[in-house]
């Protein structure tokens, strides 16, 4: 092979600096070095990169055809020096990050674009999972991070960093059939100005939940009604309150767009506010140390919460 790690550098060294000597000062060389690699690597593509003929050498047409394949190739190999490094510093090979299901619309893209900057060649995994999954892939080690809501209780395993909030809307279908009746009832009666709902209503009208696939694991803060469905997926969730079939908690982030097109509304109540207002955090485990990525990753989602 023609090309190596090293006369690339020398290659593009005299095609940035102008002269055998200035490309040899930047590389800390003396220039009978440059003079020779620029030769030897002429004579192994048996091409003439650099026209002698004047006081400074001067790039061919052969030397600027190849020129950008050559500095694509000095910044992979940058790239791939600057990873080897932050590896012997703490890097992962791979940072997992759980994410609980209804929070796919939140702003942490953001953290990972500026992970991606810092550190080019890091592999990153999102794994959607509803918050008690993601949880129990954080403490068996399947991912580094997790972010989810506040939890009810603290667990001494996990160290969290709050990183913002949400809040969560009770929402159903428009034409749900308990809507539909409450709009009769409000239509029968004189002074009465709108469709209401109570507290009752919630309890007896089929809820739909996302939680955990196994069916032993299911946040009670969040489950209100005496008939449930469950679904893993939040996708699935939205697909299942839209077709009136069960009401249930989601973001107000996440559905405020299918509110605006009328594809569902905010139940209205008249003995109690509609929402629930939760921390966000990020989670990680205190019994594993956090890789480079993953403090990064903690740290960028810091700055949006402090930014906001």
């Amino acid at each position: 092979m023609a090309f190596s790690s090293d006369n690339v550098l020398v290659f593009l060294a005299v095609l940035d600096h102008g002269s055998f000597s200035a490309a040899a000062r930047a590389l800390s060389r003396v220039p009978s070095a440059v003079s020779m690699a620029i030769a030897h690597l002429e004579a192994e593509l048996q091409l003439n990169l650099f026209d002698r003929s004047g006081r400074e050498p001067r790039p061919t047409e052969s030397a600027r055809a190849l020129e950008p394949q050559a500095r694509l190739l000095a910044a992979q190999l940058q790239q791939l020096n600057g990873q080897a490094l932050a590896l012997t510093q703490g890097l992962e090979q791979r940072l997992s990050i759980a994410i609980a299901p209804e929070l796919l619309a939140s702003r942490w893209t953001t953290a990972l674009a500026a992970l991606a900057q810092a550190h080019p060649l890091l592999e990153v995994e999102v794994l959607a999972a509803p918050q008690e999954d993601a949880l129990a892939l954080l403490h068996t080690g399947r991912a580094q991070l997790a972010l989810v809501f506040e939890r009810p209780s603290l667990d001494g395993r996990e160290g969290f960093q709050e990183v913002g909030s949400d809040t969560l809307i009770a929402v159903m279908a428009p034409d749900h059939p308990v809507l539909e009746a409450a709009r009769r009832e409000a239509a029968g009666r004189e002074g009465m100005p709108a469709a209401s709902l109570s507290e009752e209503h919630l309890k007896t009208t089929r809820q739909i939940v996302v939680a955990s696939r196994d069916l032993g694991q299911t946040d009670a803060r969040f489950v209100y009604a005496r008939h449930i469905w469950r679904t893993d997926n939040h996708l699935a969730a939205l697909g299942l309150i839209e077709a009136g079939l069960g009401w249930g908690w989601q973001p107000r982030s996440l559905v405020a767009p299918r509110i605006e097109a009328g594809r569902l509304v905010e139940m209205p109540f008249s003995n109690l506010s509609n929402g629930l207002r939760l921390w966000v955090d990020v989670v990680w485990s205190k019994r594993r140390p956090m890789g480079l990525g993953a403090q990064l990753f903690v740290q960028e989602m810091g700055k949006q919460m402090a930014a906001a």
